[in-house]
């Protein structure tokens, strides 16, 4: 694993963790997808052996996190358990069974002059990704961008500090396992927030940043970063329960979009009932709920039917909560509940539970967030669910890529033209 050199300033150690990345992105282009497959075949294969000793190497990041007062729900996304580990691996079997990207061909048209005209599918380039608490993500980023023939240069929070550098060593036996450059994935070993700040300008060097984290790192990246970002800033996702909501569906699709994890981006953190079915659909619901301590907020309404719901403020309807809290309101058509949404959504995860098409394709033609659904619970906000193998991270860009960013949303365009000698007349 490449090391940041202790006597050396930040500033001019990233600068080479940059002409290092640049050099290597030349050779990773150009690899074939047999040897990236290898990497990443021997990445699982070695996260399944050294299972232990990962899960030492985390359990310092947990000591250090819980002592330090980290939320607990940061303490659940900072954990390596055999379920994780298990997911790890799996990923990146799938991802090595992936058809690679690089140089696959769109459709070819022909012109009158007989020159053929396509567009070749290639790497960014440099991707660099900066992270808080998950050390999965310096897996996924790495498998995802090496599959895709870029290079990646890896920041971790200082909470996974031990984890990324244990999974760090796995990825750089992998690389060589396979003869493909160290310098393809670089884990940057630094604590110091200097290297964000260097990372997020190193325009020579960088051609995007992905950053992973909460709200209050990627509102300063995206007022200090001079390379673009693929981001979202939060996860303000809703659940809408449409009067021809099927009640067993509506009940056990708003509790696992809501308790299956409370901290990640795709928890529901607002629930929004038709009136017409809000005193049949919301006991029960609330009573599962809240017999799992999720705490209720809810709208005047809402407090008629659950007396025991606090009363919602403006800033519950705007809050990612990642905990055990949800906001409710009674609406009274499918156009208020849409108009919540455009109101107060950060544009990640929204579903709607019904029975009546209309009102589906409606609600999926209209909401304006990088994904959408039907009958099912905003949880499903994962790249690995979406058949990706992994994400790199969920985009609420409309440039370059939205929803969950898999291997096409880290590869461009290039056009690639043919001919037989025809000239310009």
């Amino acid at each position: 694993m490449t090391k940041l050199d202790t006597s050396t300033d930040t500033q001019t150690a990233m600068q080479e963790f940059g002409r290092r990345a640049r050099a290597a992105a030349r050779q990773i282009r150009n690899a074939s997808g047999h040897a990236k497959a290898q990497a990443l075949l021997a990445m699982a294969d070695l996260i399944t052996e050294r299972g232990e000793t990962l899960k030492r190497q985390n359990a310092l990041d947990l000591d250090a996190a819980r002592q330090n007062g980290l939320a607990e729900a940061m303490v659940e996304r900072l954990a390596l358990t055999d379920k994780t580990l298990a997911g790890m691996a799996e990923g990146l079997r799938q991802i090595a069974a992936m058809p690679d990207p690089v140089g696959s061909l769109g459709p070819t048209t022909t012109r009158p002059n007989g020159m053929r005209v396509a567009q070749m599918r290639v790497p960014l380039g440099v991707i660099g990704i900066i992270y808080e608490s998950r050390p999965n993500v310096t897996i996924d980023a790495a498998a995802l961008c090496l599959k895709s023939g870029n290079a990646t240069i890896l920041r971790g929070g200082s909470e996974a500090f031990h984890s990324n550098q244990a999974l760090g060593a796995i990825i750089q036996e992998g690389l060589a396992r396979a003869n493909l450059p160290a310098h393809a994935v670089q884990v940057v070993d630094t604590i110091d927030r200097a290297a964000v700040g260097e990372m997020i300008t190193m325009t020579d060097y960088i051609d995007v940043i992905v950053p992973r984290g909460g709200k209050g790192l990627i509102e300063r990246l995206s007022r200090e970063a001079k390379v673009p970002l693929i981001k979202h800033l939060d996860g303000n996702c809703h659940i809408y329960l449409d009067k021809a909501a099927d009640p067993a569906k509506a009940h056990d699709v708003v509790v696992n979009a809501k308790t299956y994890r409370y901290g990640i981006c795709g928890t529901m953190e607002t629930l929004l009932v038709h009136a017409d079915v809000a005193n049949s659909l919301l006991p029960p619901i609330a009573a599962t709920l809240t017999g799992k301590d999720v705490e209720l907020r809810g709208c005047e309404r809402t407090r008629e039917i659950l007396p025991t719901a606090l009363p919602a403020t403006e800033a519950d309807w705007e809050t990612e909560y990642l905990e055990p809290i949800l906001a409710v309101r009674i609406v009274d058509t499918i156009d208020q509940a849409m108009e919540h949404i455009e109101r107060y959504s950060s544009q990640h995860t929204e579903s709607i539970i019904t029975e009546d098409l209309g009102a589906a394709t409606r609600f999926q033609r209209e909401v304006d967030s990088s994904s959408v659904y039907v009958n099912l619970p905003t949880c499903f906000a994962d790249g690995f669910e979406y058949g990706l193998g992994a994400e790199i991270g969920i985009s609420t860009n409309r440039l370059h890529a939205r929803g969950p960013v898999g291997l096409e949303g880290l590869t461009t365009m290039k056009w690639v033209l043919t001919g037989e000698g025809q000239l310009r007349g």
